[in-house]
């Protein structure tokens, strides 16, 4: 199944830190925090503007980014975790 995002949507796959045990205590998920990374997997056409025209989104596909551990909202696209949030609440992008 493929997903494509409308409007200034894009679909962010995260990426998962390394599990690092300390004096063998186990952290179980429930408790873990969400990583802020996250791979771009799609881009919407972009947002359009109250004169009609559409802004060109400034991110693409497989960039890296940061987004908030809350941001977004969760999906499941085959089986695997994925976000959907606006280009807006993107933090930045790493180089």
């Amino acid at each position: 199944m493929s997903v494509k995002p409308i409007a200034d949507r894009v679909v962010l796959k995260r990426i998962e830190e390394e599990e690092v045990m300390r004096g063998g205590i186990y952290i179980p998920d429930t408790a873990k925090e969400k990583p802020m990374e996250a791979t771009v997997v799609a881009v919407g056409p972009g947002k359009v503007n109250e004169d009609g025209t559409r802004s060109k989104p400034e991110i693409k596909k497989g960039d890296r980014v940061l987004i908030g551990k809350y941001s977004g909202s969760e999906v499941t696209l085959n089986g695997k975790e994925h976000v959907i949030i606006r280009e807006d609440d993107i933090l930045a992008v790493i180089e």
